[in-house]
């Protein structure tokens, strides 16, 4: 299959129109739907920004490839744009001009996906990118691509054969979540560099079409070390011993000489199959990715169970009890499987976390001791100490039991680890932390319960705050871990709050957009807007993240001052939430001094003074299109003149 059977004259738009990263998405989305290659514009949308999430796919040299495969594609294709320059948050920091956007559906076949991932490859060749730039109509491009495919006719090869047989010897693995794009992006750059430093490399690629030119045991014998640039899990135990660099797919694309020269001087720690590496290798991610593995194990858990809890409410708040009037015997039901989804909770919490940063040997500590942790009543503060201090412990283990003999090898991570691990951890946790840990939470518990006016009311405003500054960064994710955890221990308050911080900031930026400012916002950002009210609705605060990131300036202080407006006002009218998620599916849920019809129209009202109240800050702060066109002109010219 060629490549111009995906790129045809009908995917390809010559001058985007767009200004910024989220118009530019949104344009070349337009551009493969207008040709009917998807079933679901929104759908492949959000899977496109998902895999930018991961990590920008703007990969530098002026070049960004925005892919997704998912089954809101029709028919796997591609649309290229072209700019004069646009910030999409390239791994070089320089504007991208050529956009190849990627559409692979989710049973696309092997043809279809070796064909995309070959175009990747071609743009490593300037040459190349250049005619492209150059090219005056839809037919001189595709021209350019025949000639390119005809130049290079056949499946890409990642080994290196044109170097001296005595040259040293490393091994690549790459791999990026679609396995479309970067993957063979980085086999390339890593194979072209190698072979230009003399030395000899082989590189397995994990696309989408499977693991191809494998890595064999002999292979790995051979090898001074291996890079491993990858931005998902790949197969690592049979590395045990040997010197491995691990880093992001992306700089085995833009860093490959020095990937490559650390690999030849094996400056990179020792890969222990047990899942730790030598004492030179730093904890693999810090504290933060350790908590973000154990609160997203969690949170499912939370709106499973939260939910289930809330809809037992339907028959009245007491329905859930045998020896009330208003007892219902599914709403009994719904109550304790909301209540075993709830008891799992720091269990998971402890268990993944310490899974993160001890692989596969923290888990069964980690849940023991999150089990410890939730039974002696010493809440979420207890299952964050026990999930580290699990991690902790095996990582001393491992360590601890590395000199014994190599028969011993096989039962470290079915007997010792588990056992010793689950042993030393449990004890400290019955011995040491649950006691005064229990005692602080039910302070805490009592504190939250007992807060009234001024202080409720500021407590409210900070955690809506805090929905608002980062949008589902981890300022964000503490506010929600905070609420969830006041949920659990009773406190309902505090979660509407929280909620109703984290509906603001789309729900602001769709008035200011389509209401209040529209024209100081571009088509393509009105269009966005209108989406923003469904994420606002949804309690889906990332719908504001492509305003914010175009504007941080403007859009992140309105959002916070729209939002802790929003706290303050539900902890006033007494807004009780008895449910983690769901915006406002989950409003029939809500209750108050005066019930649920009030509740429901307070919440609401806040939620919209809220809003409007930063809508309002927003379109006053906002600029002009023309103001800021003038802006980026000038920017760009002040650029060009230091460049030059």
């Amino acid at each position: 299959m060629k490549i111009t059977d995906l790129l045809t004259r009908d995917t390809i738009q010559l001058d985007l129109r767009s200004s910024n990263k989220a118009a530019v998405i949104d344009e070349l989305v337009d551009v493969l739907n207008r040709a009917g290659k998807l079933n679901d514009r929104s759908a492949y949308r959000e899977a496109i920004l998902a895999r930018e999430a991961q990590s920008t796919t703007g990969l530098g040299e002026g070049i960004a490839i925005p892919h997704a495969k998912t089954a809101a594609v029709k028919s796997p294709a591609i649309a290229f744009g072209r700019s004069t320059g646009i910030d999409y948050e390239a791994l070089d920091g320089q504007p991208s001009r050529l956009f190849f956007m990627i559409a692979a559906g989710e049973n696309a076949d092997n043809a279809h996906l070796e064909t995309l991932s070959k175009l990747s490859v071609y743009l490593m060749d300037m040459k190349f990118r250049d005619t492209i730039l150059s090219a005056r109509s839809e037919d001189e491009v595709i021209a350019a691509i025949e000639a390119k495919e005809r130049e290079e006719e056949g499946p890409v090869d990642v080994s290196s054969s044109s170097v001296a047989q005595d040259a040293p010897y490393i091994l690549a693995v790459t791999a990026c979540p679609t396995g479309i794009a970067h993957t063979y992006m980085a086999a390339d750059a890593l194979r072209q560099k190698a072979e230009e430093m003399g030395v000899r490399i082989k590189v397995e690629t994990n696309g989408s079409t499977g693991v191809k030119n494998g890595l064999t045991s002999q292979d790995i014998q051979e090898a001074t070390a291996i890079i491993v640039a990858a931005d998902k899990a790949v197969e690592m135990d049979r590395f045990n011993g040997k010197h491995v660099v691990e880093v992001p797919v992306a700089q085995g694309i833009r860093k490959p000489k020095e990937l490559i020269d650390r690999a030849v001087k094996q400056d990179a720690p020792v890969y222990k199959g047990s899942g730790s590496s030598d004492s030179s290798k730093p904890a693999r991610g810090g504290f933060y990715k350790h908590l973000m593995s154990g609160v997203s194990a969690m949170l499912p858990l939370v709106v499973a169970g939260g939910l289930l809890i809330a809809i037992s409410f339907f028959w009245g708040i007491n329905s859930a009890n045998p020896e009330d009037p208003s007892y219902n015997e599914f709403a009994a039901q719904l109550m304790s499987i909301g209540k075993a989804a709830f008891g799992l909770l720091i269990p998971i919490l402890a268990g993944f976390i310490a899974m993160s940063i001890a692989d596969k040997p923290g888990l069964a500590p980690g849940l023991i001791a999150g089990f410890l942790a939730s039974q002696g009543n010493a809440g979420f503060l207890g299952g964050l100490i026990a999930g580290f201090l699990a991690g902790y412990v095996v990582l001393l283990l491992i360590k601890v039991l590395q000199g014994l003999p190599k028969a011993l090898e096989g039962i470290k991570p079915v007997l010792l680890y588990p056992l010793f691990g689950s042993f030393i951890t449990g004890m400290i946790m019955l011995l040491v932390i649950n006691e005064p840990i229990a005692a602080f939470m039910t302070w805490l518990t009592d504190s939250l319960n007992g807060l009234s006016g001024g202080n409720a009311i500021l407590l409210g405003m900070l955690v809506a705050a805090m929905m608002a500054i980062d949008m589902g960064g981890p300022i964000n994710k503490t506010a929600y871990v905070f609420g969830t955890a006041a949920l659990t221990a009773g406190n309902t308050e505090v979660m509407a709050a929280v909620m109703a911080g984290g509906m603001v900031p789309p729900l602001l930026v769709a008035f200011s957009s389509t209401l209040f400012a529209r024209k100081k916002f571009t088509p393509q950002e009105r269009e966005a807007g209108i989406a923003a009210y469904a994420m606002g609705a949804s309690f889906v605060t990332e719908g504001a993240i492509p305003f914010a990131a175009a504007d941080p300036l403007r859009v992140i202080p309105s959002s916070v001052i729209g939002s802790a407006i929003a706290g303050a006002l539900t902890i006033v009218f007494g807004v009780l939430l008895p449910a983690p998620h769901g915006g406002v599916f989950v409003f029939p849920l809500l209750d108050g001094p005066s019930g649920t019809l009030m509740a429901v129209l307070s919440y609401a009202g806040a939620i919209l003074i809220g809003a409007l109240v930063g809508a309002a800050i927003l379109s006053i702060l906002k600029k002009p299109l023309v103001d800021q066109e003038v802006a980026k002109k000038e920017m760009t010219s002040g650029t060009g003149t230091k460049a030059s």
